[in-house]
């Protein structure tokens, strides 16, 4: 896609470029919340969309946050509650869950935006992707892959999540050349295969599109649960994220170099703890402004996801910016023991001891009101020299002692995927 010049206030701004196109979006977006936002209408009134030029003029708008989402949620929507045609809502990770509704425009929206994720991501027609996820309990994810995917034109394999050996048998049976699933359940499919004697390496799937987890460090090389799959497996492999409130994803191209924004669809910004931008490569909050969405758009919503952002035009001809993984989510920060600690590098950590075959963290307020970590941990021997080696290298690397607590299969499992869960639970924050 081929951009047009960009419009700023001055060369030396730190803020994310806006393009011509993004402003106009922008001041047409402002003009439709002042007209049909209850929530909206009240803080924008006395913002003017003609006066909106560039983004500085964005950093002076008001922002939009969770917490606004959680207790004001029906403020938020633009359209009658008949236009509405499908309901989606968050996981509720950070809190009560946020209900997201769509209106038959913004399902429209939807598949573009994943069509543009996997033509990005190296998709075709003749492709087959088999989904190992969910596409029931509002989960909008799922829904987004299945429309996307049959926008692109390629087949369509809805298996849901879990259950290795099913995956293994419908990928000989059906031969599909992609599959859509968590780097951490593409693990336990080679974990699956090589206990079976599967031979992967003749299997139809030549990629992977990885939802939900790390696979690459801030640098771009491949991370611990990124290598295990690469190494075992050589499968192309392809990052995305996205939010239910957001309506788009950040999806890799075949460089591997982060996700590329899609202009036409958001506004992205990365800000710091006094939410003024940052300059590329420095780590800030995401922020994004919704363009195109019809039932609850959102105006400079801070997601409470880290990451950073890069503006040199891509090798693979792109000239969008791209986000780097996500460091963590704002609210999920350990403060243990004078040590600051983000669940994915915890994850790391435990992905690369060859002792830990699973486990979930969970954080908790001790009679201080401090952080605590306990590691919910199942081992690869329940032998007290596995749990020695454990417990030195955890000490070793973190220069801090969590508390282990070692558990069987089943107990573990219970803790990963409770009632109602529609994705794994590698985190738990029980923190008052």
């Amino acid at each position: 896609m081929k951009y047009r010049t960009l419009a700023l206030l001055n060369t030396r701004t730190l803020s994310i470029p806006i393009s011509t196109d993004q402003i106009t979006s922008l001041q047409s977006l402002i003009t439709y919340l002042k007209e049909h936002s209850p929530f909206y209408r009240e803080i924008l009134t006395n913002i003017h969309p003609e006066n909106i030029r560039n983004a500085t003029d964005l950093a002076g708008l008001p922002l939009t946050t969770k917490e606004d989402l959680q207790k004001q949620g029906q403020d938020f929507l633009c359209v009658p509650r008949t236009d509405i045609i499908e309901y989606t809502s968050t996981s509720g990770t950070l809190g009560s869950p946020v209900t997201v509704p769509l209106t038959e425009k913004d399902l429209q929206r939807l598949a573009e935006n994943e069509y543009g994720s996997f033509v990005c991501a190296d998709g075709k027609p003749a492709d087959v992707y088999q989904l190992m996820l969910t596409l029931d309990r509002q989960f909008m994810a799922g829904m987004a892959y299945y429309s996307g995917i049959r926008k692109l034109g390629a087949g369509l394999i809805r298996l849901g999540p879990g259950v290795p050996s099913l995956q293994w048998e419908t990928i000989g049976r059906l031969q599909p050349t992609a599959i859509v699933a968590v780097p951490s359940f593409i693990v336990k499919l080679i974990q699956y295969a090589e206990e079976h004697h599967i031979d992967i390496h003749s299997s139809s799937v030549r990629k992977a599109i990885c939802i939900g987890e790390n696979i690459r460090n801030p640098d771009f090389t491949l991370n611990i649960i990124g290598r295990k799959i690469k190494e075992a497996w050589n499968i192309d492999l392809y990052s995305t994220y996205a939010s239910t409130e957001m309506q788009t994803a950040f999806t890799e191209c075949g460089q591997g170099r982060g996700g590329h924004l899609q202009e036409n669809l958001l506004i992205a910004e990365i800000l710091d703890d006094q939410n003024q931008p940052v300059g590329p490569r420095t780590p800030g909050e995401l922020t994004i402004t919704t363009l195109r969405v019809e039932g609850m758009p959102l105006l400079r919503y801070k997601t409470g996801d880290i990451c950073m952002f890069f503006d040199e035009p891509c090798a693979c001809g792109r000239h969008s910016i791209r986000l780097s993984p996500i460091l963590g989510r704002k609210a999920q920060m350990i403060k243990f023991k004078g040590t600051t600690l983000y669940p994915p590098a915890l994850f790391d950590l435990l992905n690369e001891m060859e002792e830990v075959k699973d486990y979930v963290v969970e954080v908790y307020s001790n009679e201080w009101g401090l952080d605590e970590v306990l590691l919910h941990i199942l081992p690869k021997e329940a032998t007290e020299e596995c749990h020695g080696k454990i417990k030195a290298y955890l000490q070793a690397r973190l220069r801090v002692s969590p508390h282990v607590r070692y558990v069987e299969a089943p107990e573990l499992h219970k803790m990963q995927f409770p009632e109602a869960s529609r994705k794994i639970i590698k985190f738990i924050d029980k923190r008052k």
